[in-house]
């Protein structure tokens, strides 16, 4: 469970989230948002810190690393190929033995929930001269894994997946470079040939037709890594020495959002986030909530790491609504359910296009999203490719029981949209916040009670 979960004995007065049993979480709606935040580490950032720190030669040291289920079965999966890892609050120590120091695991390497561990562990593991099989839990094992396993196809690595999900079991060895250009954008497919690219014969060229986060290029980069090319064509150079590096994780910009939501949905709300990781590639989100009218302002920008951070703060505004499509979306992937529950506290609503990726995610995010709201009250139209949610004029929403089929964001979008709700709202396996953002629900309760109070 994640850390909301395990607390208890909260308060369970107005404005305050209730603790329940069986995973559930009770959101009373009201209060306002006020206070100052540290967020944890950007969970995109820790899974690559820690992977290509395990392929580094000396030992690394990652502060704030990510607090997510996610970024924890990273490590563990690292630990089981023999990689030295140390944990202590939040900095961990990876002690890397080189390209080719990982060790042929005895037992599968269990990804949980995570599709970032197993999509760029594939890669890494593609040149490791010995056999190992990836696996996850019942939400990964149905998730499509051939847009990662074509590619690695192509560079030579010997690859067996029942009908291309997981387990995946891989035979590493020698890689040949590749060109190639991802059918659907995607980081993670990106990340894993550059990964791959690490041990090719040659140099490996991605191509993208819009531009995902780039976060392994530049830890790669940070490492040692020869990367050059284009925005949209990148190159990795093979057999790099890659060196052990001393580096800090931003503030999780996606996690950031579900706050700055919440302080949009609550009137008088004022809330200012601190050191949050503010990367071109993913800060496109903070853009079209201003185009809809959101006071946010960024401040004290500056270059750590190869990766921008700043100080992000947002005061209550009334919101237009807006059209998120074409390559809006892979820009804002992560966020188009929080988006999405932002709907019904706009003046025209939200429209989402062009995002079938949604139905092929932990749950899927389209109907998932479109059943939780649908159960407040919203009025919702849901497409092939996305959703419409109505704005204010379809009335307030009410409290409900909702299930987020056991999707992190899901359930915390849920969380956001049930403080604007007339009546307590139930959330089902709330627990699961814990793939991306432990503290959230205890986040939130914190920052309506220091306004309470």
């Amino acid at each position: 469970m994640g850390d909301g979960a395990r607390s208890g004995g909260r308060r369970s007065g107005t404005g305050h989230v209730k603790i329940a049993r069986m995973g559930k979480q009770v959101i009373s709606p009201g209060g306002i948002i006020d206070g100052v935040v540290e967020l944890p580490g950007d969970k995109s950032i820790s899974h690559r810190y820690a992977i290509v720190a395990a392929l580094a030669e000396g030992r690394s040291e990652i502060g704030n690393y990510a607090s997510a289920a996610d970024c924890q079965s990273t490590l563990e999966c690292l630990r089981r190929l023999g990689v030295e890892i140390e944990k202590s609050d939040r900095t961990v120590r990876i002690t890397g033995a080189g390209l080719n120091g990982w060790k042929e695991p005895r037992k599968p390497l269990d990804a949980e929930n995570s599709g970032s561990t197993m999509r760029m562990l594939a890669g890494a593991l593609a040149g490791q001269p010995f056999t190992s099989t990836l696996t996850g839990d019942e939400s990964l094992r149905r998730r499509p894994m051939r847009r990662v396993i074509e590619p690695l196809r192509q560079m030579g690595a010997e690859i067996r997946a029942k009908d291309d999900r997981a387990p995946i079991e891989i035979h590493g060895g020698p890689l040949h470079a590749i060109d190639y250009t991802p059918p659907i954008p995607s980081a993670q497919v990106k990340s894993a040939v550059l990964l791959a690219g690490l041990f090719g014969d040659g140099p490996t060229t991605v191509r993208e037709s819009v531009c995902t986060r780039d976060h392994t290029e530049v830890a790669l980069r940070e490492f040692g890594a020869r990367i050059d090319g284009t925005k949209n064509a990148i190159r990795i150079h093979p057999r790099p020495k890659l060196v052990a590096q001393q580096l800090v994780v931003p503030g999780d910009l996606s996690a950031a959002v579900f706050l700055i939501s919440a302080a949009l949905v609550l009137p008088e709300s004022s809330l200012m986030l601190h050191n949050v990781g503010l990367n071109p590639t993913r800060a496109r989100v903070l853009d079209f909530l201003i185009s809809l009218g959101a006071a946010v302002r960024v401040a004290s920008l500056q270059m750590r790491h190869g990766e921008l951070v700043g100080d992000v703060s947002v005061r209550h505004a009334p919101l237009a609504g807006g059209e998120v499509s074409g390559t809006q979306v892979a820009e804002m992937i992560d966020e188009l359910p929080m988006l999405a529950a932002l709907g019904p506290f706009t003046e025209k609503g939200i429209e989402i296009h062009d995002a079938k990726e949604l139905r092929v995610k932990e749950s899927d995010r389209i109907a998932t999203m479109a059943a939780g709201l649908r159960a407040m009250g919203a009025r919702v139209e849901e497409f092939e490719d996305g959703m419409r949610v109505e704005g204010r004029s379809a009335g307030k929403l009410r409290g409900a029981k909702v299930d987020p089929q056991g999707d992190h964001r899901i359930a915390m979008a849920l969380a956001v949209a049930a403080l604007g709700a007339e009546g307590d709202t139930t959330i089902r396996d709330a627990e699961c916040a814990a793939v991306s953002f432990p503290e959230f629900f205890v986040t939130l309760d914190k920052l309506r009670g220091a306004a309470k109070a």
